[in-house]
């Protein structure tokens, strides 16, 4: 658990905002429109954004800065202001805001709860026993992956700010539906203040970079879905190759190759082919040029796609024809 905060920490914010009925991809261009003035500010790292799932009926946004400044700048600022002065017809009643500064993020963030407490001063060291409690029992509980605790962060937010993670989100389901968790809120009574937000990532730890010590933002869902492309494209044409002399029923032939692929793409194809292959355009450098990145990222698309369709043609039509 985590309990302090460093001058030098990275700063994130994460924003949930129920969105009006029918009003979905007017909210999603708008977001995605937010996103990009977030991204010319000084110290931006990344931006994501969620959509609502039936465990999380808010869509959830995530920025990240190098520091509380920069965070603030961009929170505080102008453009951001207006920008909500035009989203604001979107939104069906008030969001939750919770700022998070220092700890890492997690190695493999599939399902991350966000909780914030206001706690009275003369009641910090209880809260913090009860805390401590609580995280004893969550540890308990079958796919728990850890807890970090934040401390309010003066002028910018007053609350207490827990991270809690679990593997799927059954496993948060039954710590949040526990009698044991009805107890230990029951025994913290006077910290029911308090506001819960959960966050799914559905591609797990397919993306993971490290800076500095620390796992660096997953790409943008478009560099996302074009890297997952890469990879997917030779995964499933090898395992269909490797399937095809078996001659299954097409039913059963893709049962067991999705399985396969969905294998192969966790264990190898992301972590040891993919991403070293796009690192510099999946997570390039600060100060380096959007558009020369995106161009020097696409072209490495572009050739490693078009050397897998050349050897994929070769084999299947010059070397070898399918049963």
């Amino acid at each position: 658990m985590t309990t302090g905060q460093r001058a030098d920490s990275t700063a994130t914010v994460i924003i949930g905002h129920r969105i009006r009925p029918g009003m979905d991809q007017e909210y999603a261009a708008w977001q995605e429109g937010v996103n990009t003035a977030a991204a010319r500010y000084a110290g931006h790292l990344g931006a994501e954004v969620s959509p609502p799932t039936e465990l999380q009926p808010d869509w959830v946004v995530v920025y990240r800065f190098d520091s509380v400044a920069h965070l603030q700048a961009w929170m505080n600022g102008a453009t951001r202001q207006r920008l909500l002065n035009i989203g604001e017809r979107f939104f069906d009643g008030p969001g939750t805001q919770q700022v998070i500064t220092g700890g890492a993020r997690p190695p493999d963030p599939l399902v991350t709860v966000v909780v914030t407490h206001r706690v009275h001063p003369d009641h910090v060291e209880d809260f913090l026993r009860w805390q401590h409690d609580m995280t004893e029992a969550e540890g308990r509980f079958p796919g728990f992956r850890g807890t970090e605790l934040f401390r309010p962060i003066e002028g910018l937010q007053d609350e207490w700010t827990t991270l809690y993670r679990y593997d799927n989100a059954e496993h948060l389901e039954a710590w949040l539906t526990s009698e044991q968790r009805q107890r230990m809120l029951a025994e913290g009574a006077k910290f029911h203040d308090f506001t819960l937000q959960k966050i799914q990532n559905s591609f797990g730890s397919w993306f993971a970079f490290e800076e500095n010590g620390r796992e660096a933002p997953p790409p943008s869902e478009t560099k996302t879905a074009i890297a997952v492309w890469v990879g997917l494209y030779p995964t499933v044409v090898l395992l269909t190759l490797a399937l095809s002399p078996l001659k299954l029923p097409l039913w059963i032939g893709l049962l067991i190759g999705n399985l396969l692929s969905s294998l192969v793409m966790s264990f190898f194809t992301m972590p040891h082919y993919v991403n070293r292959l796009l690192k510099r355009w999946l997570w390039p450098a600060q100060g380096t040029s959007p558009l020369r990145t995106n161009l020097f990222g696409l072209g490495v698309v572009a050739m490693a796609l078009g050397f897998w369709v050349i050897v994929f043609y070769l084999v299947t039509r010059q070397f070898w024809t399918l049963p």
